[in-house]
């Protein structure tokens, strides 16, 4: 059963990053990626007060999962497994959460022009 709530845990994030990444560039996304970008910012920045500047609650769930499947030395954060145990890129910490950061600033900073500044038939 734990082996499932990983692999679920592991799919949700996928999506959510593909979702943070790419949802704004659809007409009939463009509102999910809003709502799905302003709950990342709200776990990195509010839940971050107490745990952490960029703090995500999927990885903490998944985290626990994984240590109790026996799984150690786990990163600080997902996009670091994936660079590491995933894409065997075995980037420094300091690049991955800079990637992950500007590419998220660059995806909302699309999904404000084309949900409030493009226009709408687009």
């Amino acid at each position: 059963m734990l082996k499932a709530f990983d692999v679920l845990l592991f799919t949700a994030h996928l999506i959510v990053i593909g979702l943070n990444l790419f949802a704004w560039i659809w007409k009939k996304t463009r509102k999910l990626h809003l709502w799905v970008a302003g709950i990342t910012v709200f776990s990195w920045l509010v839940l971050g007060i107490w745990n952490g500047f960029g703090y995500c609650f999927l990885t903490d769930w998944e985290w626990d999962i994984k240590r109790r499947l026996g799984e150690e030395n786990l990163p600080h954060s997902f996009t670091q497994y994936l660079s590491d145990n995933v894409l065997g890129l075995y980037l420094s910490p300091a690049i991955v959460d800079g990637l992950t950061l500007g590419l998220f600033i660059i995806a909302i900073l699309c999904s404000v022009y084309m949900n409030f500044f493009r226009n709408k038939s687009l």
